[in-house]
């Protein structure tokens, strides 16, 4: 793959070519999970499920990544990082792939925990421990943090574009007649679709990314009382995120403000730019400020302008304020990944990115299914409420516990 010069402008310097194959790896995911957070509880709907079903499958799918993860976390160290990402869109392929094959619940939970299936506008995944420790590999540490800042830009606008996509099967119904729920099973089937190109991708990453002399007998060696620690901590921001994942999030714009798909995936396409853009801004200032103040002092902020949310009489009001929180709610996500990746040492960077994501989708599989109760007793919107002030809770215990922990690159 020739090096253009719009990539040589997008990429860090010195970075090796198997960084511009993850990204694009990542952004064939976040385009499938981008529509499908948001067509996963209209589909449902349309199945005649309720909004405590819905919850409840959404559980199951963050469950079920949380536990697949682990898994990886614990196994990594032993086998070639390429061949589980391999296997991993084996597993997209089939989700699906199934999930358009049966309509009743027990089957669809079933699936729904054991797929790839995310409901999250983040990357909630298998996929993502594994990526971060290889695009380590790919490029130095005083770079790392803008390399990130652009793995999850690609992942915050093309997630973005996949929501704006959503749109296609109420089009397809209103422009030519389409069945809806078919049209809706088009694009599960489209999403098992980017699994095989991914898998194609990872196929072709170069044997140099892996770790060799210092891959570690066990998972985790002298980094293990920090990593536990630091998976303790965000696991508190990842059960309040739960409350507030975007298909639970679509739900109740639709219900409060009776939106259409079409109006709700061009809300989503909006807020998704503006977190993606976002992820840049947060490399430049991790540079400034350093690394943790940059995941708190943005945080705060967006968290505040989440709780206003529910409270705006009309929804012009609501979406000013929901826009405010996304443009600052993601600019922690590079910063954190890049922080995890340079804490601890290069060999123990696959169990650590897995083991701080799997209390994360453990912690935020639980708060979907209790989102979906509150949803079910007001329409006033709790469940952003609770997200919010968990989330400022997470910001204190984050910076009073690793302020003083910085990485290599910040010490000199």
């Amino acid at each position: 793959m020739p090096r253009s010069p719009l990539v040589s402008l997008f990429m860090p310097p010195g970075v090796l070519p198997d960084a511009r194959l993850l990204l694009w790896a990542r952004g064939l995911r976040a385009f499938g999970d981008g529509y499908v957070s948001l067509l996963l509880p209209y589909y449902l709907t349309l199945l005649g499920f309720s909004a405590l079903e819905v919850g409840a499958l959404v559980t199951a799918t963050l469950l079920g990544s949380g536990l697949m993860t682990l898994a990886v976390g614990f196994i990594a160290h032993r086998f070639r990082q390429r061949r589980l990402l391999e296997m991993a869109a084996l597993m997209m392929i089939a989700t699906g792939v199934a999930f358009i094959l049966t309509t009743e619940f027990w089957p669809l939970l079933l699936i729904a925990a054991i797929g790839t299936i995310n409901p999250s506008s983040g990357d909630v995944s298998v996929f993502a421990p594994l990526e971060h420790a290889l695009l380590a590999r790919t490029i130095g540490a005083e770079h790392r943090t803008a390399l990130f800042a652009r793995y999850s830009l690609v992942g915050a606008l093309v997630g973005a574009l996949g929501a704006q996509s959503a749109a296609l099967p109420v089009l397809g119904q209103s422009w030519l007649g389409f069945d809806v729920k078919h049209a809706v099973q088009a694009m599960f089937l489209l999403y098992g679709g980017f699994g095989v190109i991914t898998l194609l991708l990872y196929r072709r990453l170069s044997p140099r990314i892996e770790p060799h002399e210092d891959a570690p007998t066990t998972p985790l060696g002298k980094s293990k009382r920090m990593v536990y620690l630091l998976a303790a901590v965000f696991s508190i921001d990842a059960f309040a995120g739960g409350f507030a994942v975007q298909s639970l999030l679509a739900l109740w714009l639709f219900d409060r403000f009776q939106l259409s798909v079409v109006t709700a995936g061009t809300i989503f396409f909006w807020t998704g730019l503006l977190t993606a853009f976002s992820q840049l801004v947060a490399a430049r200032l991790a540079r400034r400020i350093g690394l943790i103040n940059t995941m708190v002092f943005t945080h705060m902020p967006a968290n505040v302008f989440l709780i206003l949310v529910p409270l705006m009489p009309n929804l012009p009001l609501a979406l000013v304020f929901l826009m405010l929180r996304s443009a600052l709610s993601s600019m922690d996500v590079p910063a954190r990944t890049s922080y995890v990746m340079a804490v601890v040492t290069p060999g123990e960077r696959p169990a650590a990115a897995s083991v701080t994501a799997v209390p994360r989708s453990l912690a935020s599989a639980v708060s979907p299914m209790i989102a979906g109760w509150l949803l079910t007793q007001s329409p006033f919107g709790w469940p952003l409420v609770i997200c919010g002030g968990l989330k400022i809770v997470y910001d204190l215990l984050l910076l009073a516990l690793f302020r003083r922990v910085r990485p290599p690159e910040e010490l000199r």
